[in-house]
């Protein structure tokens, strides 16, 4: 019986990338000893894409219900993402991670495997509108 799924992230500076996934991205988390953080993850999803070999690698993407407020809240801790791209699944960036890694982030246009968390104030997201679209500032 599959139980969960535990992925991981190779860094060049792991300790600064630990401390934005604890302190910036506020995920949970467990010590497994000496520093070595193990973080809770929202509820996630995969998809099987297809390749020319079968050592494509894997890539591990976070899920946003509002790419544009997100990128907003990461510059407010110093965190540089690239320019949003609008591929025909989704809105799509890359934040550059203090360690010096590339992690994929996107508001996805498709339907969705999971249930989106919900946001803080306890109502979910409609799904579909962005909050500058709500609020007619788009």
């Amino acid at each position: 019986m599959i139980i969960g799924a535990h992925f991981l992230i190779y860094s060049t500076d792991a300790v600064k990338d630990r401390a934005f996934l604890r302190d910036v991205m506020g995920l949970r988390h467990v010590d497994a000893g000496d520093g070595w953080l193990i973080f809770a993850l929202p509820p996630a999803e995969t998809a099987v894409h297809p390749a020319d070999s079968s050592d494509g690698g894997h890539e591990l993407y976070l899920l946003t219900d509002d790419v544009h407020a997100e990128i907003a809240r990461l510059a407010e801790h110093g965190i540089r993402c690239s320019e949003v791209k609008e591929p025909r699944w989704g809105l799509h960036t890359v934040i550059s991670l203090p360690g010096g890694g590339k992690l994929g982030m996107y508001q996805p246009k498709h339907a969705m495997a999971i249930t989106p968390v919900k946001r803080r104030g306890g109502r979910p997201r409609r799904k579909g509108k962005t909050a500058a679209r709500r609020r007619g500032t788009r």
